[in-house]
């Protein structure tokens, strides 16, 4: 990561910055409480294919322990890339290894640990500077990271987790618009990335809309250089996606593929750049 942002302006393509910061002792609030209503049995239900509920939980305490090493203690520790290894593999493997490592804690223990750790990376992110340089985010295609869309990167991440600790216990997404809306918010910061192969004339625009949300709806702009959410909305787009919230957040962290999206999806206009847009990721995947 380079030591400085040199030129902060160069960051519009991505949208107007969000500010996460009061959301997250909400978002760990919210975690704790369904952590502590958990049965025994629940910690051993499958979350994600391979890790149970309680993986899921020591992942996010990595996370954790992670941010306040790194940013707030500025520790060099920690493990590194071996020779040839990717970013993806990179990330995986040692989200693994921690994983495994984290089964010897009890999920009593993990628990309280969580409820410890989070507090302090919930003050941690309420005092960040939101415009200074942070952690490359890969999936926006952006490295150096304004702090805003580093935080709001986080706090997606968290909230995903919750979600899939729910769904494996039998409760449905969280309904809270409030944390719901600004999570799909930074997932949609994802498109200008995701269609960089895309060639179409200057001034087209890809429109991406999800319903149920006040602010719904990101359009992506081809300009000269790359794509951008920065271009007022045209009349009419080349291509409109509209997707339902638990569609359009399952995309964008994989847990359903494009094709599935696509036969839930209400499309207009051009259907291969619809397509393109449907191949939205917004996680190291």
């Amino acid at each position: 990561m380079n030591a400085q942002l040199n030129d902060l302006p160069s960051h519009s393509w991505l949208g107007a910055p969000i500010d996460v910061r009061p959301l997250f002792a909400p978002e760990h609030a919210a975690l704790m409480s369904t952590l502590h209503s958990l049965a025994p049995a629940d910690w051993g239900r499958e979350a994600v294919p391979g890790w149970t509920v309680r993986d899921v939980a020591a992942h996010v305490l990595g996370d954790f322990y992670g941010r306040l090493a790194r940013d707030r203690d500025d520790h060099l520790g920690g493990p590194g890339f071996t020779p040839g290894e990717t970013l993806e593999v990179f990330i995986h493997r040692i989200n693994q290894e921690w994983v495994v490592a984290c089964r010897r804690m009890s999920p009593a223990a993990l628990t309280d640990t969580l409820d410890v750790i989070g507090g302090q990376v919930a003050r941690f992110f309420e005092a960040a500077d939101p415009d200074a340089p942070s952690l490359g985010v890969s999936w926006a295609g952006v490295d150096p990271a304004p702090m805003w869309l580093d935080s709001a990167r986080d706090l997606t991440e968290f909230w995903t987790h919750r979600q899939q600790i729910r769904h494996a216990v039998g409760l449905g997404t969280d309904p809270d618009l409030r944390l719901m809306s600004v999570v799909l918010d930074t997932f949609m910061r994802a498109l200008p990335h995701t269609l960089r192969e895309v060639t179409a004339p200057i001034g087209t625009q890809i429109q991406l809309r999800i319903d149920g949300l006040t602010d719904g709806t990101w359009t992506a702009t081809a300009t000269e250089d790359r794509w951008t959410l920065a271009e007022p909305d045209a009349e009419r787009p080349a291509a409109r996606v509209c997707l339902d919230t638990e569609t359009a957040w399952h995309l964008c962290t994989r847990g359903i593929q494009p094709d599935d999206a696509m036969t839930r999806a209400r499309i207009d206009g051009d259907r291969e750049l619809a397509e393109a847009a449907c191949q939205i990721v917004s996680i190291v995947y």
